[in-house]
């Protein structure tokens, strides 16, 4: 039915009212349905030695959306529910879970008393940097089962493509490699991402590289997705969202399981985990060992990605101490330079002009031309040098000790050390001696001023530091922590020559650059959560941040030498959530976060035309419903940006294009979010974001190659906009997912995903811009109970099952030559049709 829905819309020219009409319709017609209702169940949650209420506590009904949170006397009420048997899942962080059957009948009065557990639970570690039930913040967790559905071997954004507002893309076309995540239209540099509080994105760039994790997912027990500023974490600021990833937790009992994949383009996953599970009570030991390699979709894309993952804890009544360490290491071959729109979209005479004004440049060789005239339009790579790859490892280090301090207090540290080290290497042709700092070469009267060259370009860094938080939770009115962390960062970047044509006098990796770079990262936050009158919370999050950052970069003088500057933050953020019943929750919520310049923005300026952090103001304010077969979610948000920081393409002061400051821009939009039980066996669930997201007063520069009659070259051209649309930002994104089971054990999930047109730059012109698209998938779960295996599961994942042509990425540029406005657009093409099935062993 959902599919016979959305075919129409595949190959439509107005993609965006009607997937746009489809969604609104959906929404509207779920949240009108009634609810029959006859019976309630209430009850009061108590802690088991003491009998004083347990505040906060979880109350699901198993098999629904229908749930609810004990307030500040730990009462419940679960109402709307028609007689029948029911399963309650309880659960409190450092309490043993239960689950309690009810034969409702009637109305349902029910004491539950929660004992404490005989270890520290491992979700402690987290609970600082989360949002809770409670918090006016827009969040959505997803958990270690959900993600085990579709993990076949591609890399976790790709997993998360479904959540609201969230659009993802891969340079190889097939999720495997290099692979990206916007939210909200937010790239990676703007996502703060946590691994257990630890921060994991970069110090210089502020990006996540998932590449450097491969089958992390694996290894992951829940990821909980914060949208707009979030809570207070660890790293640098969340402009967009923050993605906090807690990694397994503790499992009791002993187990091992074989995981093995395989699908299009020559790829296949190999896992294999074991666990010790509880010994002697106290203690647990977990390992994981992954491999994966893909062909990849776009020409000689190929990755090969090794990972392993090893933890082990001491689990006290009171104390946990625990260890985890994990690396991965990556072989890629570069296909970072996408597709030109010439080659991709155009014709014979589009790709001779493309070809004329590249010549020399992008292409210098005669197999560089036959690469661009002969190979695929949609999975042509520009490099073709057989070892044109990217090279890196990545060894992460992880020691947490939680302590319980008396009755209220808990007390979590963790110490912290990455170290990573890699290369990408190229091949360049016809480069100049002197963009080396080489001398020319000089045969008898001939001087050789270019030449062939393989180059390798280093990045060798260490990360460490300490984070820590103290939590204050009395059960009744007041949930306080107190938290930071001080990181370092030190990271050495430089260049190798290892082969040149003409060699002349240099060495096997001849050095022609080099330079180091620290940061200090300090912050400090404070969070109180105050129950103003039952049901009625406010939350308070104070954060000071302090940066030092030493680098090199050019003076006045437009010298090159090492600097350093200093930045002081403060992020402060409040709100308010009510509970109106069981049902119904409001929240709303003012948030204020800063980000500093990237590494580039530094480095390739001088104080003067030095780029100024970011501040981002935040608005949050939304709706829950939660019923037993109807649950509905609308949110409410304006981002307001001051000096965001976006390309414009003009030169400094130093001749070099970085982040340019624009005083004004704003996102502004809603999410929905909606989940229907239709019958016992089928499920629908999707979600809708409409948005706008504009930069005022926006300057565009492009250059001019062309000169004088004397010889003298022309300043850039400008163009002003008064309201553009920020790059890669569309106006809808949409999903939705029909859930069928027809037995015991098999799932058939039929998914969809909408996105809206998005433009490549802040100009928001027609001819600059990724086209709308409609993909839809196929999932297939089915798992079996035997009595030699404990579980056998098969998975089957149909990926774009109508071969929709689509390109979720690119990038664009122009200039001015021979009296001509040229413009280069390029795009990241995804694969068509393509597969991947898995057999899992469970013992």
């Amino acid at each position: 039915m959902f599919f016979n829905f959305s075919l129409p819309l595949i190959n439509s020219k107005s993609n965006s009212s009607k997937s746009f009409s489809f969604y609104l319709i959906v929404c509207f017609l779920l949240s009108s349905l009634p609810v029959f209702s006859q019976f309630s169940i209430s009850g009061k949650i108590l802690e088991v030695s003491t009998n004083e209420p347990l505040v906060g506590a979880n109350v699901i009904v198993q098999n629904t959306y229908k749930g609810t949170i004990s307030n500040g006397n730990g009462n419940f009420s679960l109402k709307n529910l028609p007689a029948g048997k029911y399963i309650l899942n309880i659960s409190f962080v450092g309490y043993e879970k239960i689950a309690k059957e009810i034969d409702l009948q009637k109305d349902e009065e029910i004491s539950v008393t929660l004992e404490k557990s005989n270890f520290i639970a491992d979700e402690v570690v987290v609970t600082a940097t989360r949002a809770s039930e409670k918090s006016p913040t827009t969040f959505t967790t997803v958990t270690k089962e959900e993600l085990a559905k579709q993990n076949l071997g591609q890399d976790l954004p790709m997993l998360l493509n479904q959540t609201p507002s969230v659009v993802v893309n891969s340079d190889a076309g097939a999720g495997v490699g290099y692979t990206g995540i916007r939210i909200r239209g937010s790239d990676a540099t703007r996502i703060n991402v946590t691994v257990n509080g630890i921060p994991l994105n970069d110090a210089e760039s502020h990006g996540v590289y998932w590449v450097n994790m491969p089958d992390f997912t694996s290894s992951v027990e829940n990821i909980q997705i914060q949208r707009g500023v979030g809570s207070s974490t660890n790293g640098a600021g969340a402009f967009g969202a923050s993605l906090s990833i807690q990694t397994n937790t503790l499992n009791k009992l002993p187990y091992a399981e074989v995981n093995n994949s395989y699908g299009s383009f020559d790829t296949h996953k190999h896992t294999v985990k074991v666990g010790t599970g509880l010994i002697d009570g106290k203690w647990a030991f977990d390992g994981r060992l992954s491999s994966i390699h893909s062909d990849g979709f776009i020409d000689r894309a190929a990755s090969n990605l090794n990972s392993w993952f090893v933890s082990g804890g001491y689990y006290g009544k009171k104390l946990m101490v625990k260890m985890n360490v994990f690396s991965g290491k990556e072989q890629t071959y570069q296909a970072w330079n996408g597709i030109p729109e010439a080659k991709i979209f155009g014709n014979k005479a589009s790709l001779d002009y493309h070809y004329s004004n590249n010549a020399g440049t992008t292409y210098r060789t005669p197999q560089d031309s036959i690469n661009l005239y002969n190979s695929n339009p949609r999975s042509f790579n520009q490099f073709t040098y057989s070892n044109q790859t990217d090279n890196y490892k990545q060894d992460h280090y992880q020691l947490f000790f939680s302590q319980e301090a008396g009755k209220y207090w808990s007390l979590n540290a963790a110490l912290h050390y990455t170290k990573g080290a890699g290369y990408y290497e190229e091949f360049r042709a016809q480069d100049k001696f002197s963009d080396y700092n080489l001398p020319n070469v000089v045969h008898g009267k001939d001087t050789v001023k270019t030449t062939d060259i393989i180059r390798r370009r280093w990045l060798d860094n260490d990360f460490y530091g300490i984070v820590y938080s103290a939590n204050y939770n009395n059960f009744k009115k007041i949930n306080l922590v107190f938290g930071g962390g001080y990181n370092i960062y030190k990271g050495k970047h430089f260049g190798e020559i290892i082969w040149a044509k003409e060699a002349g006098n240099t060495n096997i990796n001849q050095q022609y650059y080099s330079d180091y770079a620290e940061k200090k990262d300090f912050n400090f936050y404070g969070k109180l959560l105050y129950q103003f009158i039952e049901n009625l919370n406010g939350y308070i999050d104070l954060q000071y941040r302090r940066i030092d950052y030493s680098f090199l970069g050019f003076n006045q003088d437009l010298k090159n030498v090492q600097q350093s500057i200093g930045l002081d933050f403060f992020n402060p953020k409040i709100g308010l959530s009510y509970q109106l019943n069981n049902t119904h929750n409001f929240y709303a919520s003012y948030s204020v976060a800063h980000r500093e310049p990237t590494r580039d923005d530094f480095t390739n300026s001088t104080p003067d035309s030095r780029p100024k952090p970011e501040k981002l103001e935040n608005v949050e304010a939304g709706w829950k419903y939660q019923s037993r077969k109807f649950s509905f979610t609308a949110n409410y948000f304006l981002m307001a940006y001051k000096n965001q920081l976006v390309l414009t393409g003009k030169i400094n002061d130093v001749g070099n294009y970085i982040h340019t400051n624009i005083a004004k821009s704003y996102r502004t939009g809603i999410e929905l979010s909606t989940g229907l039980k239709i019958l016992k066996q089928l499920t629908l669930s999707g979600n809708l974001t409409l948005s706008l997201n504009k930069v005022k007063d926006y300057k565009e520069f492009i250059d001019n190659y062309d000169t004088d009659a004397n010889g003298k070259t022309f300043p850039q051209k400008e163009i002003k906009y008064s309201s553009a649309d920020i790059s890669f930002s569309p106006n809808v994104i949409s999903s939705g997912t029909l859930a069928y089971s027809p037995i015991n054990g098999l799932n058939i999930s039929c998914i969809a995903k909408y996105v809206g047109k998005q433009y490549l730059d802040n100009t928001s012109n027609e001819n600059r811009k990724l086209n709308s698209f409609f993909v839809n998938n196929i999932l297939i779960n089915y798992s079996i109970k035997t009595n030699f295996v404990k579980e056998i599961g098969f998975n089957l994942m149909i990926n774009n099952i109508f071969s929709q042509k689509y390109e979720p990425n690119g990038y664009t540029f122009g200039y001015i030559s021979g009296g001509q406005n040229i413009r280069e657009n390029y795009y990241f093409p995804q694969a068509g049709f393509n597969f991947l099935a898995g057999i899992n062993f469970k013992f």
